[in-house]
């Protein structure tokens, strides 16, 4: 067996290192946080944060990432940021440009866009328009795209649920189950958002439970999750309750899952250098503060 084994390693290599099928796409869903002018105050201004954020979907190659709570400004800075990444949506306020946008970066030279609309999570779902108990106009973005590989279609859907009213959510995902499958019909569908509410809560069991989707976190062979989604901007917070979630159709079979938990260091007040007997003596270490790119932690999933 084990020559048998090492003869398929050096006739493959791939396998050898323990690479993923070349059929992989990489999808996921991040609340990038809007642009408040009062989070420059405690240095996680969007300034700061957006070459980080462009760079944490650069480095884990995201090729099709819903997000959430981008601002007309943010939607474009990414848009430069990411050159090789195309983006699909529209603010909620009006439609257009007005409001936090749930939009989707894909990768333009990996997929070909067939097909792309929104609609508001209310009952007049055309119009822009507040649902239900909601504070805030919600929306759900959708587009459908074509794999330059294969010629294969599928649909991605990206939204964002009000955080206050119950109502709200729950009539949302009635409203989500029926559009896309009135969108979608048969054809495989992905849907990422910020859902707004957790895996306990009843309105996550109404998609659980509904016969559309599968939930990524529990389909997934392999499983990368030490924290759930939300964080606060607080590097040393834990909480197991996701409300970032990735649903899938039987069109699809996750590879892995995982909340992405990155950091990055930004300089602070006191910035004392030591060094450390444990490292050779040209190591020396400031004093920075630990910082997150955004309030939510990513999730990625790879999909066969």
């Amino acid at each position: 067996r084990l020559k048998r084994l090492l003869r398929l390693a050096l006739a493959c290599p791939m396998v050898a290192l323990g690479c993923l099928p070349a059929h992989a796409l990489v999808t996921g869903s991040f609340n990038i946080r809007y642009d408040n002018p009062k989070d420059v105050d405690n240095g996680n201004g969007w300034s700061q944060r957006a070459p980080i954020v462009a760079s944490l979907v650069r480095f884990h190659r995201f090729e099709v990432l819903g997000i959430q709570e981008a601002l007309r400004n943010q939607v474009d800075d990414l848009h430069a940021l990411l050159p090789a990444y195309a983006c699909s949506g529209c603010g909620r306020d009006d439609g257009k440009d007005a409001g936090e946008f749930a939009a989707i970066f894909y990768r333009k030279d990996l997929f070909v866009l067939r097909d792309s609309g929104t609609f508001w999570l209310s009952p007049t779902p055309t119009v822009p328009s507040i649902g239900w108990d909601a504070k805030f106009k919600r929306i759900c973005s959708w587009v459908k795209l074509e794999s330059m590989k294969d010629r294969r279609t599928f649909y991605v859907f990206n939204t964002h649920f009000d955080h206050q009213g119950t109502v709200a959510r729950l009539e949302s995902a009635k409203l989500i189950v029926r559009s896309i499958r009135k969108i979608a019909g048969e054809q495989p569908a992905i849907l990422t958002g910020d859902f707004n509410f957790d895996q306990t809560s009843e309105s996550y069991h109404l998609l659980h439970d509904s016969g559309l989707f599968l939930v990524s976190y529990e389909t997934a062979a392999e499983r990368y999750a030490l924290n759930g989604t939300p964080n606060g901007f607080k590097c040393g917070s834990f909480t197991e309750k996701r409300i970032d979630h990735v649903f899938h159709t039987n069109g699809f079979k996750p590879i892995r899952y995982g909340v992405l938990t990155d950091s990055y260091r930004s300089p602070s007040i006191d910035m004392t250098e030591t060094v450390s007997t444990a490292f050779p003596s040209e190591v020396s270490f400031k004093s920075y503060e630990s910082r997150i790119p955004s309030d939510h932690f990513p999730v990625l999933v790879e999909f066969e």
